[in-house]
């Protein structure tokens, strides 16, 4: 009979022994895993942005290293590109995925993305100041009315004057009062722009004729589409004709009054590389009777006129700073009475054609030169045709800060209504200067000569005239200037006496 088997009592208790030790080790690995995603959790409600930069440290590896992001974490990236936390979204705002990121969502810029990111230069951390304006060049702040912006001035000066003509001179003291006013729309789009000027003088003792002026333009800007600008403008200028005028009356005590009425439209468009203009400007001129010494007039209504002037321009952009163009202008003027009082058809037609270039460098230089050609002729075959080679500019340089030159010359014809006389050619030629010497202190000086030139049949002969003129303006603040200016006048003439004139003043100016 076979011995029964015999079992250990051992190993039952061996049994249970491992399965406690596993029950022990299990315990533990769940407790340590447990307080780790307790702290965890704790540094990121802390340190939000700091953990969100680990995360995606983190995503950035695991994507390298082959592995999955499964835990749902905060650093998970929503559809949009945006984090799925909503405390961080809140902080930094979406930003579109772009072609060739990584699926962690990393689509800041190189920049953000790096720990040791660059520290900003103090020139970009710091707002940039604006140079301080001068007392000079300080603007008004004007009086608002509507949506308009007026900003008037007055000045009140006491001026000399002492005219010499051949061997005669005369001499005076007078009063003057300057008036003007810019008025300027505040829009968001288009703009009405309205100058005006007037000068009053009265004698306070002496002898000489009083010089009254005013003037108001009026120019509307429309924006219009497809790079379209529109000009509507209107003006009306008054003034007395100088004695120095070669069409004045000689002897007379006081010249005419001439009004001008103006009115045009212009508009200019850009076709890409090509700028085109067309404008279109008339002018109505009345004149009134002069007053002789002996009491009588002389009318003067043979001379109002209307004068229609069309222009065309066509440019060719190189650069935003150098437009080269051509342009043609064809004028009509036509005279209220047929025949003058010694019985000339004035009327007549005028053509002008011209090649140039427009200059924008800024402030330091802009402004046109151009040269050209330039006819008029008239209705009575009596009068001979005037025609002249053209040179026009007009330039505004600034060599330094602080100090402006600006630079104008103008050919044109000058109609005469001297019997017999068809009329002459001017070329005239200004420089201004103006420099800033002090913080309120600015001297201007002024240069300019006019060459009236005669054709060579005719019984005027050609006549130059210089003037010359300086200027200083003390800001006393804002709104109070005080000025002086200093100015001579010389004409020439191959025959016949020259004339001179001295002028000297010294006002206030209050600006508003």
């Amino acid at each position: 009979m076979g011995q029964p088997k015999q079992t250990s009592s051992v190993t039952p208790l061996r049994a249970m022994s491992r399965a406690v030790s596993f029950a022990v080790l299990g315990t533990l690995l769940l407790s340590q895993t447990a307080a780790f995603a307790q702290s965890a959790s704790s540094q990121a409600a802390t340190g939000r942005s700091a953990a969100s930069q680990d995360n995606r440290a983190t995503n950035n590896a695991a994507s390298d290293a082959g592995f999955d992001d499964e835990t749902g974490d905060t650093a998970t990236p929503a559809v949009n590109g945006a984090t799925a936390n909503a405390d961080d979204a809140e902080q930094r705002p979406a930003i579109p995925a772009q072609a060739g990121d990584d699926v962690t969502g990393s689509i800041l810029d190189e920049d953000i993305r790096r720990l040791n990111s660059r520290e900003a230069p103090i020139d970009e951390t710091l707002p940039r100041r604006r140079a301080a304006e001068s007392a000079s060049t300080e603007e008004t702040p004007g009086i608002p009315i509507g949506t308009f912006v007026l900003r008037p001035s007055v000045t009140q000066s006491i001026n000399t004057e002492t005219t010499k003509d051949g061997n005669t001179r005369q001499r005076r003291a007078f009063l003057e009062t300057d008036a003007a006013a810019t008025l300027t729309s505040d829009w968001g789009r288009h703009q009405l722009t309205v100058t005006s000027e007037g000068a009053w003088q009265r004698n306070i003792s002496g002898e000489g004729e009083e010089q009254p002026s005013f003037k108001v333009n009026g120019d509307l800007r429309l924006d219009l589409p497809d790079d379209t600008t529109a000009h509507l403008t209107a003006g009306y200028n008054f003034y007395r004709e100088d004695t120095d005028d070669p069409d004045a009356i000689a002897d007379a005590a006081q010249q005419s009054d001439v009004q001008e009425f103006s009115a045009g439209a212009s508009v200019q468009r850009d076709f890409g590389i090509l700028r085109g203009t067309t404008a279109l400007a008339l002018t109505r001129s009345i004149y009134s009777d002069a007053k002789l010494a002996n009491g009588t007039t002389v009318a003067l209504s043979d001379r109002n006129q209307t004068t229609g002037t069309l222009r065309g321009r066509v440019g060719y952009e190189l650069s935003p700073a150098l437009i080269p163009f051509i342009e043609a202008t064809i004028g009509r003027s036509v005279y209220d009475e047929t025949r003058d009082s010694a019985g000339y058809e004035r009327s007549g037609h005028s053509y002008g054609a011209k090649a140039g270039v427009e200059v924008d460098l800024g402030e330091k230089l802009k402004g046109e030169v151009g040269v050209g050609y330039e006819m008029a002729d008239f209705e009575d075959d009596r009068l001979s045709s005037i025609d002249t080679a053209t040179l026009d500019a007009s330039l505004l340089w600034s060599p330094i800060r602080g100090t402006d030159v600006n630079l104008d010359l103008q050919t044109s014809i000058q109609p005469s209504t001297t019997a017999g006389e068809s009329g002459y050619v001017s070329h005239a030629l200004t420089t201004t200067v103006t420099h800033q010497l002090r913080d309120n202190l600015v001297g201007t000086m002024i240069g300019g000569v006019i060459w009236r030139d005669y054709p060579t049949d005719s019984t005027i002969n050609d006549e130059l005239v210089y003037t010359a003129a300086t200027g200083l303006t003390w800001n006393i603040n804002r709104y109070l200037d005080l000025t002086s200016t200093l100015g001579y006048e010389l004409t020439t003439r191959k025959e016949g006496s020259d004339s001179q004139q001295w002028r000297a003043g010294v006002g206030l100016k209050l600006k508003r």
